[in-house]
């Protein structure tokens, strides 16, 4: 869940910096999922490092709000922030095991 949540934010701090909406790759959509395939250790670290970055992004996308309220360009702030936003998800996918073209392992 808050993973998902991190992604809408990191969209709109990208269209606050005048980027194009990226489409979300299978990776980071099954991300969530494919956690459950790594040990407690590793998945400890993503969610100590999901609540990291919700902390980073929570006042940065209201600071980039509160900016472009009172018509200032929010842009390169904004861009600054996507790109930290960026290197924090690629390092918090790097936790999680290839899912192949298929998705994650599902089990019955």
């Amino acid at each position: 869940m808050k993973w998902a949540a991190l992604q809408d934010a990191g969209g709109a701090v990208a269209a606050l910096a005048g980027l194009q909406p990226e489409r979300t790759s299978p990776e980071i959509r099954n991300f969530p999922l494919l956690l459950r395939d790594v040990d407690s250790r590793r998945r400890e670290q993503a969610e100590r490092g999901i609540d990291d970055l919700a902390a980073v992004m929570e006042p940065g996308l209201a600071a980039l709000l509160a900016v472009k309220a009172r018509g200032a360009d929010a842009t390169a702030p904004a861009l600054a922030l996507w790109h930290e936003f960026r290197i924090a998800c690629a390092a918090l996918l790097a936790l999680a095991p290839p899912s192949g073209m298929l998705g994650p392992r599902r089990s019955a």
